[in-house]
């Protein structure tokens, strides 16, 4: 059984394309490790073709550790226990520009304000991701730029966003205005939060709704931070 089955929680019996990949890449690295023994016993003196074998040994580990490591990153990230991402979803009218409101910080938007993202179909008919945010100190805007794809089914807000190769992070929608004016997110755990709104501001109540749910959900509500944006808190315009 190839060893990248077995983490698999498909049934052995049942189809699972990832599986036959991985079983085909996992082919072909034995047969390429068959292949460097045959031609290295051939070729070469017995304490020359052990020297030449270990070192083809030593090539064929490293080719499936970074093919493994290809592979557990481009997988679906999980949903963090708890949490019910929303079902009924139109992922169409999701796209367009968010304000991002409130979130919990991370590195990679540490200090940005007027923070936005924009989601669109790109020509593949995949999803684009743009964020975007004003780094005060440096007078400039940041811009990232990614792709985003369903995780279980098109009609349920969990999908899988990646800014760097094959690597994907969580995005859980977990409330949802019914005009989709307004979203909650949570990402592959509950320290990845953020609110997101079509306009710079909540209409009355949401905010304390929104927080109150995020502290059911076990968020920890005291990070979260809310973001300076335009028309609540000016810092100029994105041109």
């Amino acid at each position: 059984m190839s060893f990248f089955r077995r983490s698999c929680k498909t049934d052995m019996t049942s189809h699972c394309p990832r599986c036959e990949a991985q079983d085909k890449l996992h082919h072909c690295l034995h047969s390429l490790k068959t292949s460097l023994q045959q031609h290295t016993s051939a070729h070469l003196p017995p304490e020359r073709s052990n020297m030449r074998l270990s070192s083809a040994a030593l090539c064929t580990v490293g080719l499936a550790a970074l093919a493994g490591a290809a592979l557990y990153a481009s997988r679906s990230p999980r949903v963090p226990e708890g949490i019910q991402p929303v079902e009924n979803f139109d992922l169409d009218r999701y796209l367009g520009k968010w304000y991002e409101l409130a979130r919990i910080d991370h590195s990679f938007e540490k200090g940005l304000q007027r923070t936005q993202a924009e989601y669109s179909r790109n020509h593949q008919g995949g999803i684009d991701v743009t964020n975007r945010g004003y780094d005060p100190k440096r007078g400039e805007w940041k811009i990232s730029r990614g792709r985003a794809k369903p995780t279980i089914a098109a009609d349920i807000a969990a999908l899988k966003v990646s800014f760097f190769g094959p690597f994907y992070a969580g995005y859980n929608v977990v409330a949802l205005d019914d005009d989709y004016q307004w979203a909650m997110v949570i990402g592959s755990s509950l320290k990845y939060f953020w609110i997101l709104s079509r306009s710079p501001s909540l209409p009355k109540g949401v905010e304390e709704r929104l927080l109150h749910q995020a502290h059911l959900l076990g968020v920890d509500t005291q990070k979260i931070l809310w973001v300076h944006q335009d028309g609540v808190n000016p810092t100029g315009s994105y041109k």
